[in-house]
């Protein structure tokens, strides 16, 4: 993905969270201010029934005798002299009516003392707890009661748990978000960084390769060679080698190429019978001790990239030679079904521990066995065939087969 490309999303993705978020944090204060109003009507609900309980059905007040003199604190006019006592149970009788679940301390206004006195603290835990509360008196009432309720802002917070679930949870997608558009970025470098240095060294070491094939091809043509087996046999030596190192390189450029974007296909079709016999005398040129059965239909053709195609058949053989302690037998053949074509490599090679099967396409991973210590490998050739196969939408599997060795096989769906 482009870096212009990538910037756009995480800046959309930032600017959208954020926005919900602030929107989130709105509405829950919004909703605080609603369940705050929603509070003060039902406290002054319930004090309107209690003036009209202790007056007897008799009021004749011009204004409303509930004043909410500040957040929390309400004063009430009664007009006529009344009980702490009975005032208490009325107080409780229409708090719990109208679900006002919350501590609350009330006080009465003494004319004698011209004092408030002191009621008491109502809480809903068995245990009252010993607060010391303000009640101011109140210049121009003379029978009336001050109710104060310290834990409002704790109760409307708790009615409201959900909303502030709802934010705490944005805030950590939120936190979420960043640090995962932080890691993606910190990976993308490294990632860079990676390809940067891989294309850089595979470049670096192909120039001095190149020099060294051509002055092996150039030494074996030599007279001295010719007529000496030992230096024919180490010339030999330097040029196989030499080529070793240059399909490795060639497999290390290809996978840096697709992992920046993806390898270039260019599909054909495909006889197979002649493809694959022409890779497997190819092979068996280099490998005297090798058997190859070849078991395809005369017309069958497949549409693929035959420059990777080529890679992943020599690949499958490749290894199925190099992991094998007797002399190599492969068998090729294909079988179909409704679904698509289904195409098998079975050799009689030493066999892949069932736990390490799942990992064997990953790059730089190798088997660790005494077999693996002999072959050089880098631990690519697999991830490389994996790649190829999933870009072609095919898909690969190996299994161990029953008596010796393990059977590749390539599904190419119709």
């Amino acid at each position: 993905m482009e870096i212009k490309k990538l910037n756009i999303i995480i800046t959309l993705g930032f600017v959208a969270i954020i926005g919900i978020l602030i929107a989130q944090l709105l509405w829950t204060r919004q909703a605080y201010n609603l369940e705050d109003k929603k509070f003060d009507q039902k406290v002054n609900i319930a004090l309107m029934e209690v003036v009209e309980k202790l007056s007897g059905g008799e009021t004749s007040f011009t204004e409303s005798p509930v004043q909410n003199v500040s957040n929390d604190y309400y004063v009430v006019n009664i007009n006529n002299e009344f009980h702490p006592e009975v005032l208490e149970y009325y107080l409780k009788t229409e708090f719990t009516r109208l679900q006002i679940n919350t501590d609350y301390v009330y006080a009465l206004y003494n004319c004698q003392s011209d004092k408030m006195m002191y009621g008491k603290y109502v809480s809903k835990h068995q245990e009252s707890p010993n607060k010391a509360i303000k009640f101011p008196k109140h210049k121009n009432l003379v029978y009336y009661f001050s109710i104060r309720f310290p834990d409002k802002t704790t109760y409307l917070i708790s009615s409201l748990r959900f909303w502030y679930i709802l934010t705490f949870a944005l805030i950590i997608i939120l936190l979420v978000y960043v640090y995962s558009i932080y890691t993606i970025i910190q990976q993308k470098k490294f990632s860079e960084l990676q390809r940067d240095f891989i294309n850089n060294m595979t470049h670096e070491f192909k120039t001095p390769l190149s020099s060294i094939l051509l002055a092996s091809e150039a030494l074996k043509k030599q007279d001295i060679i010719k007529e000496n087996p030992k230096l024919q046999t180490y010339t030999s030596i330097i040029t196989d080698q030499s080529y070793k190192l240059n399909n490795h390189i060639e497999k290390i450029l290809n996978i840096a190429k697709n992992d920046a974007s993806g390898l270039s296909l260019k599909p054909q079709r495909i006889i197979l019978l002649p493809f694959i016999q022409e890779i497997a005398d190819s092979i068996q040129h280099k490998n005297e001790n090798l058997s190859i059965e070849i078991n395809i239909d005369n017309n069958l053709s497949i549409i693929a990239d035959e420059f990777h195609f080529t890679n992943i058949i020599y690949n499958i053989l490749d290894n199925s030679i190099k992991y094998c302690e007797t002399n190599p037998i492969i068998i090729i053949s294909s079988d179909k079904d409704v679904k698509g074509l289904y195409l098998k490599f079975k050799d009689n090679g030493i066999g892949i521990p069932s736990k390490n099967i799942p990992h064997i396409f990953d790059k730089f991973y190798r088997v660790n066995s005494n077999k693996s210590d002999e072959v050089n490998g880098f631990g690519l050739g697999l991830f490389y065939v994996k790649k190829i196969v999933q870009q072609h939408n095919w898909k690969i599997s190996v299994e161990n087969n029953s008596d010796k060795g393990i059977t590749t096989t390539l599904f190419l769906p119709f």
